[in-house]
């Protein structure tokens, strides 16, 4: 019974990404926000618009949903094995996130949605991938053909 309770949670956590709000969340996230410095990500939230919202819905949902897993609420392997849309979420935010910690003052800024990511099996490989993907999906990059690889 126990596995049946991960399971159940790891459906309402895909269940809650459907919601209307969070689905426009996610598709700005994918194909919108591609920041190229730590300032980038500081202008969303002075911004104070929809971009900035978007940006908090989708970071602190995946780090919300890291805490279950980090806490013992789900089942790590478990949640790995059903998906790495928090790779790809910390993925866009990574190479800033150090230095957007330190211009918040804010030390643990995400740090749940971090040290699960970092648990992956093939981490370095999954970051790796994941960015590699988020400047293919990002609209700025849409005239790229999509067989390109390297």
């Amino acid at each position: 019974m126990e596995k049946h309770n991960d399971v159940m949670a790891i459906l309402k956590l895909y269940e809650l990404r459907r919601d209307a709000a969070m689905r426009e969340s996610r598709k700005w996230y994918f194909s919108e926000f591609a920041p190229k410095s730590a300032m980038d990500i500081v202008a969303l939230f002075r911004g104070g618009e929809r971009a900035s919202a978007n940006f908090r819905m989708i970071t602190s949902y995946w780090d919300m949903a890291s805490s279950f897993v980090l806490n013992g609420g789900i089942d790590e392997k478990m949640f790995f094995d059903s998906g790495t849309e928090h790779i790809f979420v910390y993925a866009k935010i990574q190479p800033f996130l150090a230095e957007i910690r330190e211009l918040f003052h804010e030390p643990e800024f995400l740090i749940n949605l971090e040290t699960l990511a970092q648990k992956a099996p093939n981490f370095e490989a999954k970051l790796e991938s994941r960015k590699r993907l988020a400047v293919l999906w990002t609209k700025e990059n849409k005239e790229l053909p999509a067989t390109e690889s390297k």
